[in-house]
């Protein structure tokens, strides 16, 4: 880390959906303003969990969620949309009966007088929704929908991101293109939390990443040392090392 300001922290947090079963147990991560986060590890591991409790989607039984310093735990979604947090789920995350516009324009519904500021800002990121805006999103590829799932949450003008695996059940080449989306994203100005399955590529564009293991922050790292780490590779990525 860098000394930056500090834009989310979790310190000790246990949470969980059922009463008496914890997800995450003692999960403590940091991020620091304009950082790309990776949270990787094994399946069932808490990761997509942590995006929920910062969302104020899970439960939080011990432990505090801050945003620049602010206690935020608990507090519902659409309070922290309008504190600068922003969340796109892995599935489920576009209107496909909507146009890309119609999608675009959900995302400031509680605010549509800043609707053409903010589609010209979204459409400077990803030109292809803007000269695509008439489709409709139900005929787009899965990758595509993620632009426009993307593209939604930063109409609302967010500080934080939080993305839940945005490469999930897309072929390769629309992977690629899905990192290069959220590259962009961050790239624009925005601090991003993302969940990855795709670990090795997840840790090529992050700054640093988090790996949990039985809902706790078992390593962090760079991307570089985590990928160049034979230990972390052979506990937790299996045969990333050998994966193209």
């Amino acid at each position: 880390m860098t000394g930056k300001n500090i834009v989310v922290e979790t310190k000790g947090l246990y949470a969980g959906y059922l009463p008496g079963v914890n997800i995450l147990n003692d999960c403590n991560i940091v991020v620091e303003q304009g950082e790309l986060i990776g949270i990787i590890g094994p399946n069932g591991a808490g990761k997509s969990t942590l995006l929920k409790a910062i969302f104020g989607l899970v439960n939080v039984r011990e432990g505090s969620i801050t945003l620049n310093g602010e206690d935020i735990t608990g507090l519902k979604a659409n309070k922290l949309v309008s504190k600068g947090v922003a969340f796109v789920p892995q599935t489920n995350n576009v209107f496909p009966s909507l146009t890309i516009e119609e999608n675009l324009e959900m995302g400031v519904f509680q605010m549509p007088k800043r609707f053409q500021e903010r589609f010209d800002f979204v459409t400077s990121v990803f030109p292809e929704l803007g000269k695509r805006r008439a489709q409709r999103a139900g005929s787009l590829s899965g990758g595509e929908r993620q632009m426009v799932a993307m593209g939604r949450a930063l109409m609302v003008d967010p500080k934080v991101l939080l993305l839940d695996e945005p490469s999930a059940g897309l072929s390769p080449v629309r992977q690629d293109e899905a990192f290069l989306h959220v590259r962009s994203v961050n790239e624009a100005g925005v601090t991003v939390i993302m969940v990855e399955q795709n670990a090795r590529r997840c840790l090529q564009i992050c700054d640093r990443a988090y790996v949990l293991d039985q809902g706790k922050d078992a390593y962090t790292g760079t991307g570089r040392e985590l990928l160049a780490d034979p230990k972390m590779v052979e506990l937790y990525l299996g045969n990333l090392a050998e994966q193209k």
